[in-house]
């Protein structure tokens, strides 16, 4: 179920692999892999390249599927790979795509590396709140996340004590900002200074999107233009903290009658 790509391999580190986002399974089931997804999600590399390969694709999806199918038989079977002496002392990366997208795989995971105290585990994840709520109380001792901006739960990273990632133009970027890149060993997103910088990659129609940003400055766009729009929406109820829908915003009486009939 492990696997090493190229730039894994040379650092020795495996990989455990979802479908990037969302998938479709053969049997027409759907799953979202990445729920707080947000503008990460133009520039994923992992829905480019290799990983739209059909064979990849398929295995990707196999993974996810043994995962919703059966849970249990998953962990009992990944402990069992684990047990091997070849990962003694090794690194697995958690997710090279896809995220922790409910509470039951988490803990899964969770059980997993308790049971492998001689391997360390580690992730990045954009399910800040899942985290904070399952994972920060009591942490596997063998197991180092770092929290990626980009998403959805963006406003509940604290940079100030938080490890945290972010996506930048370039290394002239990162270096300018006061972080530290990640690109001599993605280990260093787990082993190195807190504030980590990663480097966009060079793929010419995802730089355009970025337009020069860091991907926390994207989803703050984001995220502002959707206040701004739930903001128009609504309106206070005068001497209260209510909000209520703005009159234009109302069914009108036809409306409310043709969605009665």
């Amino acid at each position: 179920m492990l696997t090493q790509n190229r730039a894994m391999r040379a650092i020795g580190v495996w990989n455990w692999t979802l479908p990037a986002l969302a998938a479709r399974l053969p049997d027409g089931r759907t799953q979202v892999t990445c729920p707080a997804a947000s503008a990460c999600a133009q520039i994923c590399y992992a829905r480019n390249g290799t990983y739209r390969f059909p064979a990849v694709k398929a295995r990707h999806q196999a993974n996810l599927a043994f995962v919703l199918d059966d849970l249990p038989g998953w962990e009992s079977a990944m402990i069992r790979e684990l047990s091997a002496s070849r990962f003694t002392g090794k690194f697995i990366r958690v997710h090279d795509a896809g995220d922790f997208f409910d509470d039951p795989y988490t803990l899964a995971w969770c059980r997993v590396m308790r049971a492998c105290p001689d391997v360390t585990f580690y992730a990045y994840t954009k399910e800040v709140l899942r985290f904070k709520r399952l994972i920060e109380p009591a942490p596997p001792s063998n197991f180092l996340w770092v929290y990626s901006y980009g998403g959805k739960e963006d406003a509940h990273i604290d940079p100030s004590r938080d490890r945290v990632a972010d996506v930048f133009p370039d290394t002239t970027a990162i270096t300018a900002a006061g972080w530290s890149s990640q690109e001599a060993s993605d280990l260093l997103a787990v082993l190195g200074p807190r504030l980590v910088g990663v480097p966009a990659n060079n793929i010419p129609h995802f730089l355009k999107r970025m337009d020069g940003r860091r991907l926390s400055e994207w989803q703050a766009e984001i995220d502002a233009d959707r206040a701004r729009k739930q903001r128009r929406h609504l309106r206070l109820v005068p001497g209260t903290s209510l909000a209520v829908p703005s009159p234009q915003n109302l069914p009108r009486p036809a409306d409310a009658d043709r969605h009665a009939a």
